[in-house]
């Protein structure tokens, strides 16, 4: 899986403390560094509006259609995805999960079936099916690339929501790379995210 940064706001954090201080038109008490501590602010108050001022885009390939399928819920974002109606899938890769892939059987079951779901769709194809019906055999374990583009405020919501513990392993394991990404260029908005390196899971601490 491959996560990769396609865009983000210039001076990001600047820009957050310019909106922020539109509030109160205290330009004037602006100066470098300043932006940490009024971000800091913010997110303890609270007001996280200000925060949807500054955008990522990112690129994520190698993931399969079921992670796709929890991303897209998040409606604050735009995505834009591989289409299964024009793109051939019929040498589709998949994503295979740990449990099945340590369990010999299961491994055997899963595996078989997904070059079964491969000759059926080349099958439906010679019989003159068109793409965008031979994919109603596809399983969701098929690799997918979507584009999606939020606000920081969405973002840090995403990352709240999908990187803790109780979250679905494959987009967990995305949205720690996505934090990861976001904590170098903006690592005061996403500063209180934390990864727990021996459970890998983001685990939400205090600004001080």
């Amino acid at each position: 899986m491959k996560v990769e940064l396609l865009s983000i706001t210039p001076n990001a954090e600047k820009l957050i403390e310019n909106a922020g201080r539109t509030a109160y038109l205290s330009f004037e008490k602006q100066k470098r560094g300043s932006e940490k501590r009024i971000i800091e602010k913010l997110i303890k108050s609270g007001h996280l509006s200000v925060l949807e001022h500054a955008y990522a885009t990112f690129r994520i390939s190698g993931g399969s259609r079921a992670f796709t399928h929890q991303l897209v819920r998040h409606r604050l974002c735009s995505y834009t995805q591989q289409s299964q109606r024009y793109v051939d899938e019929a040498s589709f890769g998949y994503i295979e999960p740990e449990s099945i892939k340590n369990n010999k059987e299961a491994n055997t079951l899963f595996v078989d079936f997904m070059e079964r779901a491969k000759k059926v769709y080349a099958d439906l194809q010679k019989l003159g099916i068109k793409n965008e019906d031979a994919r109603f055999v596809l399983p969701n374990a098929v690799e997918s690339e979507i584009v999606v583009t939020a606000n920081f405020r969405e973002w840090r919501h995403i990352i709240e929501l999908r990187g803790g513990a109780d979250a679905q392993w494959e987009i967990r394991k995305v949205i720690i790379e996505i934090l990861k990404i976001l904590k170098r260029q903006a690592p005061t908005v996403f500063g209180d995210f934390d990864i727990v390196k021996k459970k890998e899971v983001i685990k939400k601490i205090k600004y001080d």
